[in-house]
């Protein structure tokens, strides 16, 4: 790329063989750095992605929020977007979501499923209830931000490397991400939503277990809130 602000897409991963290729691919053309940082995975991922181009960070084996804080310690970029690795985003979304920041006019990113549509969301009941419990937090952080943002748990977004690294994120699991925002708006970082759709995964199924990540993600919700 030949813009003088550099970007850096980082793909977390765990045992992503079948996709890892095509995900690169997508994203290179509107990358200055691919950083593909992996769960240990014991298929070919890291193989792959190697030969792919990407630099590969190995994680601490503790979950997507250690991957997303090594990476935003060492991405080389001005700009970084994390974009999933199961095929359910879009790389041609990349352009949107960094444009705001391009332009100054925005730190954090999020694409939203709400607005651009989802055919994961409400596919089945699991799903339902991750699409309410989503409409429910960010209701109740917009009514504490004065925000209308409607969806802060979608894993693409993009945010500028300097800001990211002035937030306190502690998360291992996948409330690394609506931690992420909110630890956005408690510095007054400012923090918008675009359209993206979210395509039905390929590989798999969601990582996020209503049981497990459920009451974690109260929890920062309240802690965030009020402590």
């Amino acid at each position: 790329m030949t813009q003088q602000i550099k970007i850096s897409t980082v793909i977390p991963t765990k045992n992503e063989a079948r996709m890892i290729s095509e995900i690169i691919r997508g994203v290179k053309k509107f990358s200055d750095e691919v950083l593909v940082v992996d769960g240990h995975s014991t298929d070919d991922t890291a193989r792959i992605a190697k030969d792919e181009g990407a630099k590969i960070v190995l994680d601490n084996s503790l979950g997507k929020g250690d991957a997303i804080r090594l990476a935003i310690r060492q991405a080389a970029g001005d700009i970084i977007v994390f974009i999933d690795a199961d095929g359910s985003h879009d790389p041609n979304d990349i352009p949107r979501l960094t444009k705001p920041i391009i332009d100054n006019e925005a730190d954090l990113v999020l694409g939203s499923r709400l607005k651009g549509g989802s055919d994961e969301l409400g596919s089945n009941f699991s799903e339902f209830l991750r699409l309410w419990g989503g409409r429910v937090i960010a209701l109740v952080i917009n009514l504490r931000y004065s925000q209308k943002i409607t969806d802060y748990l979608n894993g693409f977004r993009a945010i500028r490397t300097s800001s990211a690294r002035t937030l306190n994120l502690k998360e291992n699991q996948q409330t690394i991400e609506h931690e992420m925002a909110m630890e956005s708006l408690r510095k007054k970082l400012r923090v918008i939503e675009i359209g993206t759709h979210e395509y039905k995964r390929r590989y798999g199924d969601s990582h996020i277990s209503l049981l497990r990540h459920g009451p974690r993600f109260v929890y920062i919700l309240i802690k965030k809130l009020f402590f």
